[in-house]
């Protein structure tokens, strides 16, 4: 490489590692909202979540009722292999 093209790197290199650091603190959350994300919350407390398709919207507590009494079927047995097309993926 000629010396205009490492210049070139380098400085676009630098460039971007000041707007990094820069924009940082614009893009971070605050450190109380990370602390009460880490902490698990009451159904109630989340509340209500639109399921839309003319449902409308459901409180989290009965969306976990509704899971609890009819849970997903087990599948019958092993997932069947996908189907290749033109021997790819």
């Amino acid at each position: 490489m000629n010396k205009a093209s490492i210049i070139f790197c380098m400085g676009a290199l630098a460039l971007s590692l000041v707007v990094a650091v820069l924009a940082y603190p614009l893009a971070a959350l605050p450190a109380d909202k990370v602390a009460q994300a880490a902490k698990p919350q009451p159904a109630q407390a989340l509340g209500e979540v639109d399921v839309g398709h003319g449902f409308g919207s459901v409180p989290v507590s009965k969306l976990m009722d509704y899971y609890i009494s009819n849970p997903p079927k087990a599948a019958a047995g092993p997932a069947a292999a996908p189907r290749l097309h033109f021997g790819g993926c």
